[in-house]
């Protein structure tokens, strides 16, 4: 896992979020060898993201950047054949792309604030949020929502309020 934080806006505990993703990952049954990016960023390149990426305007908290439309459970291995990211020599696995989690920690803190909670809660759900898109589920249809949400709050219990505790 690459996890960067390249904004200065509000401190962020890398390793701590990093296991929160590893563990959300482990728990939706990815194994072996996966490569998720978890980026802390501002506002001006989240805001950038955004309008790029999904045509809207203005910063947001939370960017998911699957590398496929749809990721098998296991994820995806690019090259199985040759010695680069995807050989299969040295683990007898490939190494599976996920995609990327972009994270914007002083969206996270106005919001945050708005929800009555602390910040600490507001990253822990836009990562398992995230990680979720990046294994395929969507909040489009009443249904889909109902059941990401039901998930997302099994995880968070299970990977961050008992540890806050």
């Amino acid at each position: 896992m690459h996890v960067a934080d390249e904004q200065s806006d509000h401190p962020v505990d890398l390793e701590r979020w990093s296991e929160l993703t590893r563990s959300v990952f482990i728990a939706e049954g990815v194994t072996g060898d996966a490569e998720v990016s978890l980026l802390f960023v501002d506002e001006p390149t989240i805001a950038s993201l955004n309008e790029r990426f999904l045509g809207k305007e203005g910063p947001t908290d939370v960017l998911s950047f699957p590398i496929e439309d749809e990721v098998p459970v296991s994820g995806r291995a690019p090259d199985v054949g040759g010695t680069g990211p995807g050989s299969m020599e040295g683990t007898g696995e490939p190494v599976f792309l996920l995609g990327d989690l972009v994270i914007c920690p002083a969206v996270a803190a106005r919001h945050a604030v708005e929800r009555h909670v602390v910040f600490d809660d507001e990253i822990a759900l836009l990562i398992v949020h995230g990680a979720l898109h990046l294994l395929g589920m969507d909040h489009e249809i009443d249904a889909e929502a109902e059941q990401m949400e039901r998930r997302e709050r099994e995880l968070l219990e299970r990977f961050h309020r008992r540890r806050v505790g």
